[in-house]
């Protein structure tokens, strides 16, 4: 499915990054970060060019070319991984910041990625994350149909436990990312610290 959907030459969810990450990527230390699902590497691109060292990690074999594409085109390298969150290891230890934007599980294994996450960060290591709550099917500007693949703060809390949410907020707000999302959306927002 997402190998048809970045088929197409255009960026899906356009070149620039997630406005939430703009906005807080200082929070992340200087160092390792992992982005999930990170489609056609709007988000590990830009964090490249703020001098970090991006790992992107998506199953789309096609959005993983075009994220190279783009940061050959920026002179910047991220490393990409294909794999399937479900078989993906996230290590212990490994990574001084998670990114998790717009990655839409299933419940069973959102749960299981959000539970290998505080393990997987270093002492001090920061997870920003932002999701469609089900309240966006009001509006159908992105995100997936189905509200069991959406998240809710009181749920991210339970799931992320044990690490400190420094923000976990649901709010509605203007998306303008490419075609693939555009107009008001309703988020949950997370900033959590190991």
């Amino acid at each position: 499915m997402w190998d048809q959907r970045y088929a197409n030459p255009d960026y899906v969810y356009g070149t620039q990054p997630n406005d939430f990450l703009r906005l807080n990527a200082a929070r992340l230390p200087k160092s390792k970060v992992l982005c999930l699902a990170d489609g056609e590497g709007r988000n590990s691109v830009y964090l490249a060019s703020l001098g970090y060292h991006v790992t992107a990690v998506d199953s789309s074999e096609v959005g993983l070319a075009k994220t190279q594409k783009l940061a050959y085109e920026k002179g910047l390298t991220v490393a990409t991984v294909h794999a399937d969150l479900a078989d993906y290891d996230l290590g212990k230890g490994q990574w001084n910041g998670i990114v998790s934007i717009f990655c839409h599980l299933s419940p069973l294994l959102r749960r299981q990625v959000h539970c290998n996450i505080p393990t997987a960060l270093a002492a001090g290591g920061v997870l920003l994350l932002e999701a469609y709550t089900p309240k966006q099917l009001e509006f159908k500007t992105g995100g997936p149909p189905n509200s069991a693949l959406m998240m809710q703060s009181s749920e991210l809390a339970t799931e992320l436990n044990p690490l400190y949410l420094d923000l976990n907020q649901e709010v509605v707000r203007d998306i303008h990312e490419g075609s693939g999302h555009h107009g008001k959306g309703a988020v949950v927002q997370v900033i959590g610290v190991r």
